[in-house]
């Protein structure tokens, strides 16, 4: 799978869950820092292309109540549930110092501190104990889930799409450039 291009990376700001009541409502899960900022993002689209407007929303207990533009009964509002919505991610304002939209972090080149390529970010996950990059090696198989923690990763330089990660011993084979640079023949060797 090919990621897409900086300019046509989508963020998911929320989802759809099930129908409330009977005139079409639905519970609304929003992953913004304030909750109710996901209406202020205009048209929403799901993962297939279909856009949304959310007219109205509401807080409850644990979730918004939100209304859809152009659902008008529980029927339809069932058929929603579990629709992600997405916002182009030029949309969103910039992060702040130290955070990172998901979005902005996959794609990005993974180098070691002296500059040898060890792969690329192919996604970011938090499983509950803190965000981890999965990251594909340079020279392909298996991908390596490294922690995203100041001390691992101390440089983050998403203008210059790269990242500087101190991975963990033996978490990646040794790149490419030194292996190569080990194998050169050294100048003034007795194998003249």
């Amino acid at each position: 799978m090919v990621a897409p291009s900086r300019e046509h990376r989508r963020v998911c700001v929320a989802r759809i869950g099930a129908a409330h009541g009977v005139r079409g409502e639905v519970k609304l899960w929003a992953f913004t820092a304030d909750p109710m900022a996901v209406v202020s993002y205009g048209e929403l689209q799901a993962e297939d292309g279909r856009a949304f407007e959310i007219e109205a929303v509401r807080p409850a207990k644990d979730f918004l109540v939100a209304r859809i533009k152009g659902v008008a009964d529980r029927d339809a509002a069932r058929r929603l549930c579990n629709t992600d919505l997405y916002v182009p991610r030029e949309r969103l304002p910039q992060a702040e110092g130290g955070e990172y939209y998901h979005v902005d972090l996959i794609g990005l080149t993974v180098e070691d501190p002296g500059g040898a390529r060890l792969g690329t970010i192919a996604a970011v996950h938090n499983f509950g104990a803190g965000d981890l990059l999965e990251v594909q090696p340079i020279g392909g198989g298996e991908t390596v889930m490294v922690p995203f923690t100041d001390a691992v990763v101390p440089v983050v330089d998403i203008a210059g799409e790269k990242l500087i990660m101190r991975p963990p011993a033996g978490a990646f084979a040794e790149p490419p450039e030194r292996q190569d640079a080990e194998r050169s023949p050294r100048i003034g060797s007795s194998e003249d």
